[in-house]
C-alpha cells in the first residue's frame, strides 16, 4: 500500500515520526511520504525508521500557497530537504504561521474566549523547525472548553467568514511549486475536492504543476473518477494519501486511502527523468 499524505508531530499530527512509522508498518504500507506542514523536521526520522521496517519513505511536505485570497495546499515529493533555498523559504512560512496564530488567539480574547496561546508559542520557539497552525488553536479552544471538537472549532469560529478568521498572508501556488521543483521535486495540489478550486487547476497545470491529489480520505467514487478525469485531460500525474493526523473522533488511519501502485510508478517515473543519475 502507498500513503502519499501523512502527518506527525512535527506539524499538526499526534504521532511522534516514530510512531508514526510503528502504524504504516502495522498495516502494511510499503510506501509512504510524510508530509507535515510548511517543515521537513520530520523527513529524516520517517526515513531512517521506515527503511529499518522496510518500508520506503520519500521526502514529502504540504506547503501552504494562498490563490485569490484563499489557502491551496501543495504537495511536495522527492525534493531536496536540504536545499537552502527551500528551507528559507520554509522558515518564513513558519513565521508567517506564528503570527497568524497570534492574532487568532488576540481575536478569540476579544470574543471573550481565552486559551492557552501560550503554550503554542513556546513550542514554535523551542522547536523553530516544527509547524504551527489553526489545528493547534482549535485543539486549545476544546480543551478550554470553548469548542466541542475541532470541526466545531473550525466550523463556528476559525474556519473562513468566521468571527475569529484571519486571513493568511503567502506565496501564490506557482510560487510554491518553482521552490519545490528548484529543489529537483514534484508538487500535486492536495485535497482539490475539499478546496473546490477546479477552475484554478488548468492556470496551475500551465505554471507547472505536476499533479493532482486524486485519492484522498474526503473523496468519494464520483470524486476520485472526476479528479483522474481531470488530471488525464491536463496531461497532469495522480496522488494520493490518507491525510491522517491521528485526530480523535476521525475514522482515518494511515492507508484509509491509497494511491494505486500504477500510478506510484508513473510519478516516480517523472521525477526521475527530471533528476540528473
Amino acid at each position: 500500500m502507498i500513503d502519499l499524505h501523512l502527518h506527525t508531530t512535527a506539524s499538526d499530527g499526534r504521532r511522534t515520526p516514530w510512531e508514526l512509522v510503528d502504524l504504516a508498518a502495522s498495516v502494511g504500507l510499503t510506501v509512504m511520504a510524510v508530509t507535515d506542514h510548511d517543515t521537513t523536521a520530520a523527513v529524516f526520522d520517517v526515513r531512517d525508521s521506515a527503511a529499518a521496517r522496510g518500508i520506503e519513505a520519500i521526502a514529502g511536505i504540504e506547503i501552504t500557497a494562498v490563490h485569490e485570497g484563499v489557502d491551496v495546499h501543495v504537495l511536495g515529493y522527492f525534493f531536496d530537504p536540504e536545499n537552502r533555498d527551500l528551507l528559507s523559504f520554509l522558515a518564513a512560512q513558519r513565521a508567517t504561521r506564528v503570527r497568524r496564530v497570534k492574532q487568532i488567539a488576540e481575536r478569540l480574547a476579544e470574543l471573550g474566549m481565552k486559551i492557552d496561546v501560550d503554550r503554542i508559542l513556546i513550542e514554535a520557539r523551542q522547536y523553530p523547525s516544527r509547524s504551527v497552525g489553526r489545528p493547534q488553536v482549535a485543539r486549545a479552544m476544546v480543551a478550554a472548553g470553548h469548542a466541542v471538537d475541532m470541526r466545531d472549532a473550525f466550523d463556528r469560529w476559525l474556519g473562513r467568514g468566521q468571527p475569529a478568521f484571519v486571513e493568511r498572508p503567502g506565496a501564490t501556488p506557482s510560487e510554491v511549486v518553482a521552490h519545490l521543483h528548484a529543489a529537483g521535486g514534484l508538487a500535486s495540489m492536495a485535497h482539490p475536492g475539499r478546496t473546490r478550486m477546479d477552475d484554478a487547476i488548468p492556470q496551475l497545470a500551465a505554471s507547472g504543476l505536476d499533479a493532482i491529489e486524486v485519492y484522498h480520505s474526503d473523496h468519494d467514487a464520483a470524486a476520485i473518477a472526476h479528479y483522474r478525469d481531470l488530471a488525464q485531460q491536463l496531461g497532469l500525474l495522480a496522488t494520493g494519501g490518507s491525510d491522517y493526523h491521528a485526530d480523535p473522533g476521525r475514522d482515518i488511519q494511515p492507508g484509509s486511502s491509497t494511491l494505486p501502485p500504477e500510478h506510484w510508478e508513473r510519478l516516480k517515473a517523472r521525477w526521475l527523468t527530471l533528476t540528473p543519475r
